[in-house]
């Protein structure tokens, strides 16, 4: 059971339906025994960029400035800047972690965006050795928790947006399971904005009901590291190949063996 939380949460106003969804999250979460902190990115003017400013002193290589190589060194050395070192604190010291915010071009918005580029360095949040199934945050959760601007028909397999699974795939598998995270299905809010004021708190109410069970949940499958030989460009070995080689979908959205993608593969637990 999960007993600290992190809510990572970008958005602008403390009036919006992001923050009533946020704070329901805190008071039933502590409700439930948790110890619940937020990262609230506007109010805390959280940095974007990833830029040699996060680094104290000097660089290894100014000339040919690699951010990834630089930060590791930095975390090794005790040299990233305050503002990374705290959110890392608070990354290490949780067991869930829910990304709240509105989506923007089908991603985080940018302050969010720059949490994830700088707080997850290399060697501290993911390594070549450590990731996927073997990453270095196995042991704890994560979830998306966000709004939409478009109606949930217009994120379906026939709508105009495609896909909302496909929309996923980069978020929850290249950056929450490439660091080992055991990801929870999202909680999605469909365009709250486009609906009247009842539909929202019904999506309040949702959310509170799922809030009950939340630390208990199944994580979203994947999978696992060992099924790739690394040997030949992480390829999947030929015998689970074989082993899916009848079945009507593909693995997972980005593993399809050139099948059709399996329903809801990046919405629910289980499918």
């Amino acid at each position: 059971m999960a007993k600290n939380v992190l809510v990572v949460y970008a958005h602008q106003s403390p009036g919006s339906f992001n923050a009533a969804v946020k704070d329901a999250a805190v008071e039933a979460l502590t409700t439930q025994g948790c110890t619940v902190k937020v990262s609230d990115l506007y109010a805390m003017k959280f940095k974007a960029t990833a830029t040699a400013e996060d680094i104290i002193g000097e660089v290894e290589n100014a000339e040919h400035f690699c951010y990834a190589k630089e930060t590791k060194r930095a975390w090794e050395e005790g040299k990233l800047s305050a503002d990374i070192t705290e959110e890392q604190c608070k990354l290490t010291e949780a067991d869930l972690i829910i990304f709240q915010f509105p989506m923007y071009w089908f991603t985080v918005p940018a302050i969010m965006k720059g949490w994830l580029d700088r707080v997850l360095t290399l060697g501290f949040a993911h390594s070549h050795e450590k990731r996927y199934s073997q990453g270095l945050f196995k042991d704890k959760k994560a979830m998306l928790s966000f709004t939409t601007g478009s109606h949930e028909s217009m994120f379906s397999a026939n709508g105009i947006n495609g896909d909302m699974n496909v929309t996923l795939w980069p978020l929850q598998n290249g950056i929450l399971h490439y660091c080992g995270f055991q990801v929870l299905a999202p909680q999605i809010f469909w365009a709250p904005c486009y609906v009247p004021s009842e539909a929202r708190n019904t999506m309040l109410e949702g959310w509170r009901t799922r809030l009950q069970g939340l630390l208990a949940e199944e994580p979203l499958s994947f999978t696992p590291l060992d099924c790739f030989d690394g040997e030949k460009g992480f390829q999947l070995r030929p015998e689970f190949h074989e082993k899916h080689a009848s079945n009507e979908f593909g693995l997972a959205v980005g593993i399809h063996l050139g099948k059709p993608l399996p329903p809801n593969n990046q919405m629910k637990a289980g499918v």
